[in-house]
């Protein structure tokens, strides 16, 4: 279970509230009325000195006149929606009309007060705005927490590196009404290089995928000096370093993958139709993604290690109880580059389930390192307790990998296959399609792989005897449509090794 900590709730902060008018005398007495009821007050004379303010620090509530010099109250309203402040924004005006308190309203204003007014009047709207911000935020607040168990839970479901690059994508498109995304992730053996991992667009995007290669070492710069990354309009596509028409980039926003403060990479987003923006708000529900993303990786990345970590071990094991036996070196290696090939000829499986028959050739007889050696490869006829001994390989397989849960996937192919399509096989004489497909791929390249090498009882069988009898007991031993499969593709993988100087046989 992911251990998801909630932010906070809203400080309850006194409120600060901005008074905006060209004439001293009202914003004095607006400053003493609202500082009576509790209020933080500051004062500005136009537009563009509270703008001014503004940067200075968060407002809750900004009350401005209509009609000012230098900047008026709708242009003041204008720069603040665009400039992304959430402070409210009451209007003040002598000249007031119903339709232009419906054009204010329409533009964003919280409210409107006629002039002359009543101080306990504005004092009233003033309060209402300040509850309503502090609703805003802690419905933002809320959103954002769910935000994040939902985000924790989408990407603590996998492990897979893979899949998780391709559910961050997912989430930015749904989050932020991307047309393309695009991940940068450092390459883990080699510190400081940086690969475009994943980039995706839109069906109908304008731009292909492969052109989504941002400029990392100037983004990398911007993160560094905490500068945000968010372009709109002209200019947007400055950082796309492979786009031959860079206008084509109408928005543009990044955020760095930090893990224990180091960057990982990058998340970025782009937008294409024209006037698309991306807001501020968007960028920083990216740059939230982007920290769980970055863990998330991270967590895939040591799995992923581990995974190796285990897969090497075994595999170490495998040829270590092979490099004790003459007749079976470089068994389990021969019989994956057999399965390999059938894989690369069944078109309708997903590159997951080729790798997993792959992984499955790898570890096929792991079991056998439950066996003596010299019952192995006894020259003589074995007798039935050696047989049955030597048909508990499957069995002792089963048992190794069953304490790993990444490689359960592959246990089908190693405990099934000795089993065959007549349902005589072992260890539980499963028939036709009942038996595992890995199973029955490794089936093939296992058998032919052992008529082709020298045993203890025999030498080698030609090339072609072997084929022949693989296709002799098709629909007997083996799934006639995998022996097709193996017949048609076999050449391929001897024509490889023969130019590599591998050995074939004969």
């Amino acid at each position: 279970m992911n251990q998801l900590s909630i932010a906070p709730a809203i400080e309850q902060a006194t409120p600060r509230v901005l008074v905006v008018d060209d004439e001293q005398a009202i914003r004095d007495i607006l400053a003493d009325f609202l500082s009576m009821e509790g209020y933080q007050v500051c004062t500005a004379e136009n537009g563009s000195a509270a703008l001014q303010e503004l940067e200075k620090g968060h407002y809750d509530l900004v009350l401005s006149d209509l009609k000012m010099p230098v900047m008026g109250g709708l242009e003041l309203l204008e720069r603040l929606r665009e400039a992304h402040l959430e402070a409210a924004m009451v209007l003040m005006t002598g000249f007031g009309t119903v339709e232009s308190a419906i054009h204010a309203m329409k533009r964003g204003a919280f409210d409107y007060v006629l002039k002359p007014f009543k101080v306990e009047e504005v004092v009233h709207i003033v309060q209402r705005g300040i509850d309503q911000q502090r609703l805003r935020l802690e419905n933002m607040q809320l959103k954002e927490n769910l935000r994040h168990y939902q985000l924790a839970e989408a990407l603590g479901g996998s492990v897979r590196l893979e899949e998780v690059l391709g559910m961050i994508c997912d989430l930015v498109f749904k989050e932020t009404d991307a047309d393309g995304v695009s991940l940068v992730i450092e390459d883990p053996r080699a510190p400081g290089k940086y690969v475009v991992d994943t980039v995706r667009t839109r069906q109908d995007s304008v731009v292909a995928p492969e052109q989504l290669a941002p400029d990392v070492h100037e983004l990398l710069a911007r993160f560094l000096a905490q500068q945000p990354v968010l372009l709109n309009g002209a200019g947007a596509g400055r950082f796309l370093t492979t786009l031959k028409q860079p206008e084509l980039v109408q928005s543009f926003m990044s955020v760095p993958l930090r893990v224990r403060n180091t960057p990982i990479g990058m998340l970025s987003a782009y937008r294409f139709k024209q006037g698309a923006r991306f807001s501020e708000g968007q960028r920083k529900a990216l740059a939230m993604l982007a920290s769980r993303a970055a863990q998330a990786v991270d967590n895939a990345r040591l799995f992923g290690n581990l995974q190796n970590t285990f897969r090497e071990t075994i595999k170490g094991l495998a040829h270590a109880l092979e490099a004790k036996d003459q007749y079976t070196a470089g068994h389990s290696e021969r019989v994956t580059d057999y399965a390999r090939v059938m894989t690369d000829g069944m078109t309708h499986l997903s590159p997951e389930q080729r790798e997993l028959i792959v992984q499955a050739g790898v570890m096929h007889d792991i079991g056998k390192i439950g066996i003596r050696g010299e019952d192995l490869n006894k020259p003589d006829k074995l007798t039935q307790k050696e047989y049955q001994m030597f048909q508990s390989h499957p069995g002792y397989g089963k048992r190794i990998l069953e304490p790993i849960t990444f490689l359960h996937d592959i246990i089908p192919g190693v405990y099934y296959h000795h089993e065959m399509w007549d349902g005589t096989g072992y260890p539980e004489q499963l028939k036709g399609e009942d038996i595992p497909l890995m199973a029955r791929v490794l089936s093939i390249a296992d058998t032919y792989d052992a008529m082709c090498s020298n045993r203890a009882y025999r030498k080698a069988l030609p090339h072609q005897i072997a084929v022949e009898e693989l296709a002799r007991c098709a629909g007997r031993q083996f799934d006639p449509m995998l022996i097709r499969v193996f017949l048609d593709n076999i050449d391929l993988l001897r024509e490889r090794w023969r130019r590599e100087g591998h050995w074939v046989p004969d």
